[in-house]
């Protein structure tokens, strides 16, 4: 292996490492959810996105091809934690604060946790029973 590709290998893991030990210790140290919220949704996710890099570097070093497996490791990484970042929001927000206590939405409706959706907009599909 090149002392490039491990030049570059081991700056990846050291910069993920980094990340981890940030998004580690905002976890612990932050007080609420809120806060908490962003310490393991962005830092951690840069992190073992670092240690994905360094493996697709080595693999592509040793082998000579590209691993598919870290990037749909990548692509599920970087696709779920946001999602999952606002569920959490929302359960928060649902269960620790009020509509009241809110800054307006800025949008054309209001938060969507507080308030009925618009008239005309799509609802849950009906239920269908069904009968003995």
């Amino acid at each position: 292996m090149s002392q490039t590709a491990e030049l570059l290998i081991s700056l990846a893991l050291v910069m993920s490492g980094i990340f981890g030990f940030v998004g580690s210790y905002g976890l612990v140290k932050l007080r609420t959810t809120m806060q908490r919220l962003h310490a393991p949704t962005k830092a951690t996710t840069l992190g073992v996105g670092g240690v994905l890099i360094a493996s697709m570097i080595y693999f592509y070093a040793k082998t000579g091809h590209i691993s598919i497996h870290e990037l749909l490791i990548s692509l599920f990484l970087f696709l779920t934690a946001p999602i999952t970042a606002n569920f959490i929001a929302k359960a928060y927000m649902a269960r620790n604060l009020r509509g009241e206590d809110l800054p307006p939405s800025g949008g054309a409706y209001g938060w969507s946790i507080y308030d009925d959706a618009p008239d005309g907009a799509p609802t849950a599909p009906p239920e269908t029973s069904k009968a003995p």
